[in-house]
């Protein structure tokens, strides 16, 4: 009996130690903590995890820099996936703006999420009608290693300026701009990010604040020469303050990986998502006009995974 029990406990030992083998943990870039970017992760991570006694994948989402953070962690090998704006997607696989001299030919695209506003906040006691408006402004531009700083800076090169046209150009989180703003340490904030959002809700609710146009010709013709913009609207009402649609221009929040990532971990990921996109869309309210066939196309220049694509062969969409 002993003799049998020992070979149980080596066989019940070796089973564990098997399973455990085939665990893998992957991570997921996202962005500030108040921001989408860090819901659209940790939503993509509880419903892989969902399914760990079956795949064996464990996935963690933590808070990051934001976009062009989370593409250099994936081409670095420290992240497996992210979450990143359709036009620093774009960049980073030609290899143009900041990413000249750096292409990453070995990014993938997974899906797009959702639509993200170049979104201008200011204090109403700042006197700031128009994004011209913003000149000799105390304003914050982002942090470093997001998207919404890189997307101001493409937009201040098109208009023609350079940071020092503002009175001071911070850099705080998002998780910080919003208390920056109420306590009257900056005249305007900068975010691009779905929208409701939490960040912005806070800005405007402790300080009088207004969501401020981003239109002109410059902003035109940014959006007729590059195919990952398009023209965004804020419904008004949103926001306390805004009670008027607000015209703007925006991206697309994209999901992307490495061509190094295994087709059948990214395969699971798409799977997790879209068996269960009923369950997804309700995680925040900038999914909830989520469509599947948009997201496997829209804002993704990057070619796909080979992993989605088996997903999106097998459920007939391509």
């Amino acid at each position: 009996m002993t003799y049998l029990k020992s070979l149980a406990l080596a066989g019940s030992m070796a089973l564990a130690t098997a399973a455990s083998a085939e665990e893998r943990f992957i991570t997921i870039g996202t962005g500030g903590q108040t921001g989408v970017y860090f819901v659209v992760g940790q939503s993509i991570c509880r419903l892989v995890n969902r399914d760990t006694p079956k795949t064996g994948l464990k996935c963690t989402a933590p808070s990051t820099g934001g976009s062009i953070a989370n593409i250099n962690a994936i081409k670095a090998g420290d992240m497996d996936m992210g979450v990143a704006q359709s036009d620093w997607q774009y960049h980073a696989y030609n290899g143009s703006a900041k990413f000249e001299g750096d292409k990453f030919d070995k990014e993938r695209a997974v899906f797009s999420v959702h639509s993200e506003p170049f979104n201008v906040i200011a204090r109403n006691d700042a006197n700031i009608a128009t994004f011209d408006d913003l000149k000799g402004k105390r304003v914050n531009v982002g942090n470093p290693g997001s998207g919404q700083l890189a997307t101001m800076e493409v937009v201040l090169a098109a208009k023609g300026w350079t940071m020092a046209d503002f009175a001071l150009a911070s850099e705080l989180k998002p998780a910080e701009q919003a208390a920056a703003l109420g306590d009257n340490k900056v005249d305007a904030i900068i975010y691009t990010v779905g929208n409701p959002n939490g960040s912005i809700q806070e800005a405007v609710s402790t300080v009088d604040a207004h969501l401020v146009p981003v239109t002109g010709p410059e902003i035109d013709k940014l959006i007729a020469d590059n195919p990952y913009y398009a023209k965004a609207v804020i419904p008004g009402g949103m926001y306390p303050g805004t009670p008027d649609d607000v015209e703007t221009f925006g991206v697309k929040a994209t999901f992307v990986t490495s061509a190094d990532v295994p087709d059948e971990v990214v395969y699971e990921v798409v799977k997790a998502v879209f068996d269960n996109f009923d369950r997804f869309k309700k995680l925040h309210p900038a999914f909830e006009n989520l469509k599947e066939e948009e997201m496997i196309k829209d804002g993704l220049s990057a070619p796909l995974h080979p992993g989605a694509i088996k997903y999106y062969k097998e459920r007939g969409w391509m």
